[in-house]
């Protein structure tokens, strides 16, 4: 961390309200912290992340356009440098109840309306943290903790078999047949052993409806299946990727998700 610099933070809100209270109360509780910016939701608070590069990031959960946790995941994935990753503290509307998991997390969260007592304690945990310099590898882990706790629609059956264009022609390809699944514009390309086709189906919409023991998402626009992967290594710039059985191409991995590959 640059000591010659203030412990810089960043807010998402869309409310700007709730943004000013927020920073008001850092300012009191936190005489040193310096508010860099705020955004009004998950899109700017990437952008505006990358371009600032604040130590603490505080991502409110539900905002029009893109969630804090889909901000947390973009942010991750693009981030580069020596820089750490920021500490992450999810700002949310759910109860201190259904919270309670989060309390041994690697970030925080704070619960809306922000109270002092609660904000202090987020406040010391940053700063312990920020003195460890810990490099927020256990957002991966919150944010799937966070998910969870989101309210989910009925689980949609499991695929067994993928309806995939190859130009004019519909193939059948059994869903253990696929080596990777990867978001390109308004398709998704099936990559198999020996072919590549297309499917006009969201991610996260085909996500839902695969075996979780067997696909892993690796990235904002892969899914791959776990039976097909050979190997992970690191380029010289300490970048993931994976060998892929069958293929000659390999899959990048996000650093969000780079955890799925640490005994490989």
């Amino acid at each position: 961390m640059n000591a010659s610099r203030p412990i810089r933070a960043l807010i998402a809100e869309d409310e700007p309200i709730l943004a000013a209270i927020l920073a008001q109360s850092l300012q009191r509780l936190w005489p040193g912290l310096e508010i860099a910016a705020t955004a009004p939701n998950g899109l700017a608070a990437v952008e505006q992340a990358l371009a600032l590069r604040p130590e603490v990031l505080f991502l409110d959960i539900k905002m029009p356009g893109q969630s804090g946790l889909e901000a947390a995941e973009e942010l991750a994935e693009r981030w580069d440098g020596a820089q750490p990753f920021p500490e992450v503290v999810f700002v949310t509307a759910y109860d201190d109840y259904a919270l309670k998991a989060f309390e041994q997390a690697a970030a925080d969260y704070v619960l809306k309306p922000v109270g002092d007592e609660r904000l202090r304690r987020t406040v010391e945990r940053l700063r312990l943290r920020l003195d460890a310099r810990q490099d927020g590898g256990g957002l991966a882990r919150l944010v799937e903790q966070m998910r969870a706790l989101l309210p989910q629609a009925s689980a949609p059956e499991r695929l067994s078999t993928i309806r995939a264009a190859v130009g004019n022609v519909v193939r059948m390809i059994p869903v253990q047949d696929v080596v990777y699944f990867q978001a390109l514009d308004k398709y998704v390309t099936v990559a198999t052993a020996d072919s590549d086709a297309l499917i006009r189906l969201p991610l996260k919409e085909l996500m839902a409806q695969l075996d979780p023991l067997q696909f892993c998402q690796v990235s904002r626009s892969s899914i791959v299946n776990m039976r097909q992967v050979a190997s992970a290594s690191r380029d010289e710039t300490g970048k993931l990727s994976l060998a892929l059985r069958g293929r000659s191409d390999r899959l990048k991995v996000s650093p969000l998700f780079a955890h799925l590959f640490r005994q490989m």
